[in-house]
């Protein structure tokens, strides 16, 4: 039979004390460089890998972060996911992925959340109702979510600029001289995409357009959505000039709905702009001008609040933090590439 390779193994070929190699490998212990190199090398050597239960027995901490994401099939999540996933392992965490069907709010997860043993929750959806917020706080363990509108005990949120990118959607569009904008809104639980419409509708009225003038367009953030949206519009007899998508995706289904159902084009018929800045958004076929949220900038955010939550353990920790989103300009409005 094959033994397994212990730590007692590793300190011997190290020259260490056994208790040395269970600090190598705590994020949080004092040992000096020289033998956590020393520490290190020798169980690369032989192949060991710590049994983390017993440092989770004896200290409570499981260094373990349950990230809870939804709506997968909208590339902004897969990128936030990835980068998120790789600044909790610099970091020495682990990450517990928990997917959940629902795409914007993370009421569904909580069944989830209360069922394993984790020491922060980081998640890409908002909070949806205030019993939620309750329940989240009752856990006693930090939470840092993307763009939620609620906040409280023990829960932090980094947000995206949504209403000041907003506003800059309708100072595009008036400066354009667009007379019929449209708002192509997200789903109506959907807290930033709320906050983008009010910004988009104080900036056109900010600008001196009637508010009878715009037409409002619901979707679901897909791109199927999107479509749809162009073609109900088409139905009502509306031919916009100017479109602000509350995301990507939706816009990506308007530009292929607004040529194949009523013959516009972009931008020599109409200007479009979304919402993510997703790979997708610079395909020749759609050049599309978006914000970008800058991930890395909110991701860098979301690590600091956990630093500060972790370190701080008894005391309920709770930061707004809001980056602005910057507009990438693309062919969609008559920016050159």
């Amino acid at each position: 039979m094959i033994r397994a390779v212990t730590s007692t193994d590793v300190a011997r070929m190290a020259g260490v004390s056994q208790s040395a190699v269970s600090r190598a490998f705590s994020p949080t212990a004092s040992i000096s460089a020289r033998t956590r190199q020393k520490v290190l090398a020798a169980a690369a050597s032989l192949g060991y890998r710590p049994n983390r239960i017993p440092a989770i027995m004896l200290s409570g901490r499981s260094y373990m972060v349950g990230v809870v994401i939804g709506g997968l099939q909208n590339p902004f999540y897969a990128t936030a996911l990835e980068q998120l996933a790789t600044a909790l392992r610099e970091n020495g965490l682990q990450v517990m992925l928990m997917h959940v069907e629902d795409a914007v709010t993370l009421d569904s997860a909580l069944d989830q959340l209360v069922s394993y043993r984790i020491d922060a929750v980081v998640t890409s959806l908002a909070i949806g109702s205030d019993t939620v917020v309750r329940a989240l706080s009752q856990l006693g363990i930090p939470v840092v979510c993307f763009n939620s509108s609620r906040v409280g005990p023990w829960i932090s949120t980094v947000n995206s600029n949504n209403h000041g990118a907003g506003l800059t959607a309708a100072r595009l569009l008036a400066h354009n001289g667009i007379r019929y904008p449209v708002w192509l809104a997200g789903p109506i639980r959907n807290a930033a995409s709320r906050a983008r419409g009010e910004g988009f509708r104080q900036g056109l009225h900010d600008a001196g357009s009637p508010p009878a003038a715009l037409s409002v367009l619901q979707g679901d953030d897909t791109y199927d959505s999107g479509y749809d949206a162009i073609a109900r519009l088409k139905k009502r007899g509306v031919r916009p000039d100017g479109i602000f998508a509350s995301n990507d995706m939706m816009a990506c289904g308007a530009i292929d709905a607004l040529r194949e159902c009523m013959g516009l084009h972009c931008p020599r018929d109409v200007i479009i702009l979304g919402y993510d800045n997703i790979p997708q958004a610079a395909w020749r076929s759609y050049d599309l001008t978006s914000f970008s949220q800058h991930t890395e900038h909110m991701v860098a955010r979301t690590m600091e609040l956990l630093d500060e939550a972790l370190a701080t353990q008894d005391t309920p920790l709770s930061r707004t933090y809001v980056v602005d989103a910057q507009l990438i300009e693309r062919g969609s409005t008559g920016c050159a590439p």
